[in-house]
């Protein structure tokens, strides 16, 4: 449930209508946007009698029941507003379409301060670069891990790029302090203590898709971290696993329009993990931008065939000069910025 607040109202007023509802054993988040503020009510309102609120509250303007699962994350609580996530100067959100790039991982200073400098003159805003690396075997290479971290900040410290890095569990949050998005990626997806815990982190939270979930819940999983204490969430729709064999999983691009439905987060997605394949990247890249999508999250490398790990996905740095080019003209059509 979600009562929409007359404009002006009193914050006073308002602490005292949410204090209200919690002691009556309910949660709540207030979500104050640029056109409205909401407060949404969470636990079981079969009870509440949405009608006498309207007419006995003079700060509730209407309210409105939400009968998906998925409350705080819900369009339904930013109707006409989407949430935008601001990173120091970049803005990740409606009307932006915002380009992260780097490698899968980082595996030298010079390596990753030689492709931070390359992908923030193409265009690129945020740099990507893991140093924890979930493998599927326990024998593939595994990130450099903390050391990582320290050569992806200090490739910040020296272009300027906001970086995001995957966390693996709640033992590393100390260890993130200078990151700037935390990534959870798809195979943590549904681990709730970590979503929990990146829910209590002041970086906002890229949050993949896992390879065989619904878009429900992916909603439910971000739903985990709002609920935490972390109202900025990005969506990433990475691709999911089918009978297809030809690439290394499918995207999804309905998914895209779906959630830019069904939720007033930004939305994302990564062609690089979809298609597997480089060949691919480019193209869907440019699909992404045309449903829709607030951004991509592209694997870039200063030498794909001696990478550590993903070489076949990522593109080099002259390739990525190519599609950031492609995409600054197609972004002028779409009339969002870059």
């Amino acid at each position: 449930m979600v009562f929409i607040l007359e404009p002006k109202a009193e914050q006073e007023k308002i602490n005292s209508f949410i204090l209200n509802w919690e002691e009556k054993g309910f949660s709540t988040i207030l979500s104050v946007g640029t056109e409205h503020t909401a407060v949404c009510l969470i636990g079981n309102t079969a009870a509440v009698d949405l009608d006498h609120v309207v007419h006995t509250t003079d700060i509730v303007a209407y309210g409105k029941r939400i009968t998906e699962r998925y409350k705080a994350v819900n369009r339904t609580v930013h109707e006409n507003v989407s949430t935008v996530i601001k990173v120091g100067d970049v803005s990740i959100g409606e009307g932006f379409f915002t380009v992260i790039s780097g490698p899968c991982s980082v595996e030298s200073e010079e390596q990753i301060l030689t492709i931070a400098k390359s992908v923030k003159s193409s265009g690129a805003r945020v740099l990507r670069g893991g140093a924890f690396k979930p493998r599927t075997s326990p024998y593939d290479f595994q990130g450099t891990r903390a050391e990582g971290l320290q050569m992806l900040v200090r490739a910040k410290n020296e272009t300027g790029l906001p970086i995001v890095s995957e966390i693996m569990n709640q033992t590393q949050i100390e260890l993130f302090e200078d990151v700037d998005i935390v990534q959870i990626g798809a195979r943590n997806m549904q681990n709730y203590d970590l979503l929990r815990a990146v829910g209590g982190m002041k970086q906002p939270v890229l949050l993949k898709r896992g390879l065989s979930n619904t878009i429900e819940e992916l909603l439910m999983s971000a739903e985990y971290i709002v609920a935490s204490g972390n109202p900025n969430v990005i969506l990433c729709e990475r691709g999911i696993r089918t009978f297809e064999t030809m690439t290394r999983n499918t995207l999804d691009l309905s998914a895209v329009v779906l959630l830019k439905q069904k939720s007033h987060l930004p939305v994302i997605a990564d062609p690089s993990h979809a298609a597997g394949i480089r060949s691919l990247v480019a193209p869907l890249a440019k699909a992404i931008l045309a449903v829709g999508a607030d951004g991509i999250m592209v694997e870039t490398h200063n030498d794909p065939a001696s990478a550590l790990c993903d070489g076949a996905q990522s593109l080099d740095l002259e390739q990525f000069g190519t599609l950031m080019n492609d995409l600054k003209k197609r972004a002028e059509l779409e009339e969002k910025e870059i």
